[in-house]
């Protein structure tokens, strides 16, 4: 019964409640929807009066603007006006200036007029001038020119010979002077001996026995000594010595070197002799190879292959008239360094050029051709700088100096080496000559000045260092004297061969004899 009781309240109490929720529901809603209203009126009149200030904030940054502008549009005018004031100002002054100039062209017309008559007046009276002159002094104009023409040319063609003269000689003086001075201070830096020339080596013999068994029985010894080393061995009269001939100076010293240890083991036999030979061939292959590396640690030159300074070695065996070509090597190359750091060179391709310039000469038997194209050869051979090439095969002028303007470190390379080259040779007690080749020289120098017309006598004086030339003074004129010194000295460079420089003396003397009665 409760039970019961309790379902009919629950179906009694539902829709109540429900309907008191609905009216609940709907009013809290209208409260929300009121409260939602205010704010968005709130919302709208804020938004308005916002408007409003920005509307007004527009309006004053409007006028502003407006403002600036009509105040840059009023400068812009004043600039514009005044501009058109200086323009207006300028044309004023152009017209004025327009007007000056019509005034002086309109003067300088009449001017030129005046001088256009002037001249026409001077045209005449000149011509009424010349006219009298040819009268009075019975020649034409042309005649009269002609002759002054002739007189200037004669007096200017000596006073131009004069000049020359002197200029040459200034230029002579200040040239030779500071090349002596150059080469003054290459010369004092270096010293050097010489050698006597020759082709034969003598060694000596402890007693005239040790000749005897040097030819051995029936001259095996010696000859097979001689097939060994290629040389000539002379066994003559003359007491405890015998002779070894040789143009190759490396086998002369190799036998000559086997030779004196024969004697000194006493074992001369042809199975001993070809052992001794190579004991000395090795020995001298060392010391050529110790020769090279001290010539070019000497000079200071570097990467040079190690066969060029075989061959540089084998120059301490050879000499050129008594002087020694290894050490003139060296000397040539210390001046030729000096020469160039005197004149702003490149000095260590100099000094490597100066070092090999002679390096043929170690293969000059063995191959054909002059030495300074061999010593080019074998440069070129070991990829030597081409610059360094072309000194070396220059250095006697067999080729010409290269003149080209890429070429001109080869040019200047050239020459010092020539330079160089030329000191050391002809520097005194530098090199001997035969007095064959002296005397032929000498006589090939006078022979060279009597050649010339107008030469009475010549005479080569200072062994052979200056020739003396005695004129015709009827034939030659001193100014023809001048002239006649410099075509010898071209003649004698041309013709001959001869180390250092050769001064050519003109003399010409007049003399007035007349006998009092």
């Amino acid at each position: 019964m409760e039970n019961l009781i309790l379902v009919l309240l629950l179906v009694i109490g539902l829709p109540g409640g429900i309907i008191l929720g609905y009216f609940l529901r709907k009013f809290i809603a209208q409260k929300q929807i009121a409260s939602a209203e205010a704010k968005a009126e709130k919302l709208l009149a804020s938004a308005y009066s916002q408007k409003k200030e920005i509307l007004l904030q527009a309006k004053d940054e409007a006028l502003k603007i407006k403002e600036e502008a009509k105040r840059e549009e009023k400068e812009r005018l004043k600039k514009i006006e005044d501009l058109e004031q200086k323009l207006r100002k300028k044309e004023e002054i152009v017209d004025a200036k327009g007007i000056s100039l019509e005034r002086k062209e309109t003067e300088l017309l009449k001017r030129e007029n005046q001088l256009k008559k002037t001249e026409e007046e001077i045209t005449k009276l000149k011509q009424e001038a010349d006219r009298k002159l040819e009268e009075i002094a019975g020649f034409s104009k042309d005649q009269a020119q002609e002759i002054l023409l002739k007189k200037v040319e004669e007096e200017v063609k000596e006073d131009l010979a004069k000049k020359i003269k002197v200029l040459e000689e200034q230029a002579k003086e200040e040239a030779e002077k500071k090349a002596r001075e150059i080469i003054a201070t290459a010369i004092q830096r270096i010293a050097a001996e010489h050698t006597t020339e020759t082709t034969i080596s003598t060694v000596s013999l402890p007693s005239d026995e040790m000749k005897g068994r040097i030819i051995g029985r029936e001259g095996r010894n010696i000859q097979a000594f001689e097939k060994v080393t290629g040389v000539d061995l002379i066994v003559d009269d003359t007491p405890e010595v015998v002779v070894i001939s040789c143009f190759d100076p490396v086998r002369r010293a190799i036998a000559k070197r086997a030779l004196e240890k024969l004697i000194l083991d006493g074992r001369i036999q042809p199975a001993r002799i070809e052992e001794m030979v190579k004991k000395a061939e090795k020995e001298i292959e060392a010391e050529i190879k110790e020769a090279g590396e001290r010539a070019v640690f000497e000079t200071g030159v570097k990467g040079l292959h190690p066969d060029l300074i075989k061959l540089l070695g084998r120059l301490k065996f050879r000499t050129s008239y008594g002087q020694n070509v290894l050490k003139h090597s060296i000397e040539v190359a210390h001046i030729a360094g000096i020469l160039a750091a005197e004149i702003g060179a490149d000095v260590e391709a100099i000094k490597k050029a100066a070092l090999l310039h002679d390096i043929g000469k170690a293969l000059d038997h063995e191959i054909s051709g002059s030495h300074a194209q061999i010593s080019r050869d074998i440069a070129r051979k070991y990829g030597l700088d081409e610059r360094i090439v072309h000194a070396i095969e220059a250095h006697h002028e067999e080729v010409e100096p290269q003149t080209k303007e890429a070429a001109l470190l080869a040019t200047i390379e050239s020459l010092i080496l020539q330079a160089a080259d030329a000191i050391s040779a002809s520097r005194p007690g530098a090199r001997r000559e035969t007095l064959e080749a002296y005397i032929k020289r000498l006589a090939e120098l006078e022979n060279i000045a009597n050649s010339f017309k107008g030469v009475e006598k010549a005479y080569a004086i200072q062994a052979g260092r200056e020739i003396r030339v005695i004129v015709k003074p009827e034939d030659i004129s001193d100014l023809e004297a001048v002239k006649l010194s410099r075509d010898i000295a071209a003649k004698i460079e041309k013709e001959l061969e001869y180390p250092g420089q050769i001064k050519v003396n003109v003399i010409r003397e007049t003399r007035a004899v007349e006998f009092a009665k």
